[in-house]
């Protein structure tokens, strides 16, 4: 489910950036969670920037399992 993070909550396992309040995440049903539905600014490796979706968002395009439970 879609919501909005009241604290904040250690680092997202998918992009490594910090889960601050008032990001928007999704909660997985073994309770994890991830940024969704925001767009990210990141330098690639040759110092250009570079747009990408919420982490989440991303992952489930190739995966249907939360990134850090597969088999659950």
């Amino acid at each position: 489910s879609e919501d909005v993070l009241s604290k904040d909550a250690g680092e997202c396992a998918i992009c490594l950036e910090d889960l601050q309040q008032g990001d928007t995440i999704a909660r997985l049903p073994c309770l994890c969670i991830y940024h969704k539905g925001q767009v990210f600014l990141r330098m690639d490796i040759k110092f250009q920037e570079v747009a990408f979706m919420g982490c989440i968002d991303e992952w489930f395009e190739v995966n249907r399992s939360c990134p850090e439970h597969p088999s659950d």
